[in-house]
């Protein structure tokens, strides 16, 4: 550290500090290079990517429910691959007087978080009795990655 000797108008003589840094300007660094951690941090962390498991398991979840009630009202799963959009989208070929309400509260169903459709399939390849919901996962080519009502809580 720099110091020079100053001499005040009473005669006395003290250090002076020519150069350093104050204490609001280390904290206005520390504060800076915080939230830039902040921002930065997270992009190299799994949070992002188990956020999105998460939510695939939500809808998922609400896939079933639906499904549930709509084999309640109807007797039956919806069939085929296009099985989803009959929980929100009238089938062809029901009559006025079905039981069929609208089983989702959307206009159209839900992407997945990587921004692809979801897939259904009855009979499902994992449950053959009943059917399969799931998403392709975060590489889009299913398989070991995919997030399905056959896969548990530990796996996702």
């Amino acid at each position: 550290m720099n110091t020079k000797n100053m001499t005040s108008r009473k005669g006395v003589t003290r250090p002076s500090r020519l150069g350093g840094f104050t204490l609001v300007e280390l904290l206005l660094v520390l504060t800076i290079l915080a939230i830039l951690a902040g921002i930065v941090l997270p992009k190299f962390s799994n949070v992002g990517l188990n956020a999105r498991k998460t939510a695939v398991a939500a809808d998922i979840a609400n896939f079933k429910t639906a499904l549930s009630m709509f084999e309640i009202d109807m007797g039956y799963f919806p069939k085929g691959s296009d099985g989803l959009k009959d929980l929100v989208v009238r089938p062809s070929g029901l009559t006025a007087t079905s039981k069929w309400h609208k089983y989702l509260d959307v206009d159209k169903l839900p992407v997945d978080p990587w921004g692809r459709a979801y897939v259904y399939e009855n009979p499902g390849k994992h449950n053959p009795d009943g059917y399969d919901v799931y998403s392709l996962g975060p590489d889009g080519r299913g398989g070991a990655d995919a997030i399905g009502n056959w896969t548990s809580t530990e796996q996702r």
